[in-house]
């Protein structure tokens, strides 16, 4: 079983020398409080029509405790989400949401300290008169997201782990998180000038 709370002690920033770009949300998903805990957890994936929220609400009920629920919104017209459906993901266990769309009761939210990533709030809901799909890859923040996939989120960004990469990956990211840590500020200024005047000579000659 993996030990997602490796995944959590390790910055997004670290995991950007083992994944390429598009394994990283865009910048308009982000956290929706300040100061948010990061989270890291096996990707719940949720997929929901324009305007439809069904899906999201039984989400919250049918994924493990730990599960990071990552949902592809039809827009960013309706909320997804609120206060109470938030609560209750909480209260379940569920490590937070990652969504591609917006949801409401935001103040509700930051004070239950629930860990919400979206594009933003709006008060008008949305329906529940749609069935989209649970479990199945989609498409969130521009990348593609898959069942099970590592997804690690916090203010820095949002990145998402293949789940047959994960162990690569995850050491990959140690080792550059362990360097920074042994290395001091001096250190890192001798090498870094070393390296930028040996690259500004090789592109002048």
């Amino acid at each position: 079983m993996t030990d997602y709370a490796q995944f959590r002690a390790i910055s997004p920033t670290a995991y950007a020398d083992g994944l390429g770009r598009e394994q990283f949300m865009d910048r308009g998903i982000r956290e929706l409080w300040p100061q948010i805990p990061r989270i890291a957890g096996p990707a719940y994936t949720v997929k929901c029509p324009p305007g439809d929220n069904l899906m999201l609400h039984a989400a919250i009920y049918r994924a493990e405790p730990g599960s990071v629920i990552v949902v592809e919104a039809g827009d960013c017209d309706y909320a997804l989400a609120g206060g109470n459906v938030c609560a209750i993901a909480q209260q379940l266990g569920i490590a937070g949401f990652v969504i591609d769309g917006v949801i409401r009761d935001l103040a509700e939210v930051r004070e239950a300290r629930f860990p919400v990533f979206a594009r933003g709030v709006i008060p008008k809901p949305g329906v529940k008169q749609a069935l989209g799909t649970l479990q199945e890859p989609i498409v969130c923040g521009g990348v593609s997201v898959h069942p099970g996939d590592v997804v690690i989120a916090d203010e820095e960004g949002i990145a998402v782990i293949p789940s047959a990469r994960q162990s690569a990956v995850y050491d990959i990211a140690k080792a550059r998180t362990e360097k920074d840590e042994t290395q001091s500020l001096e250190a890192w200024r001798t090498a870094h000038q070393t390296k930028i005047e040996r690259i500004l000579g090789e592109l002048s000659s």
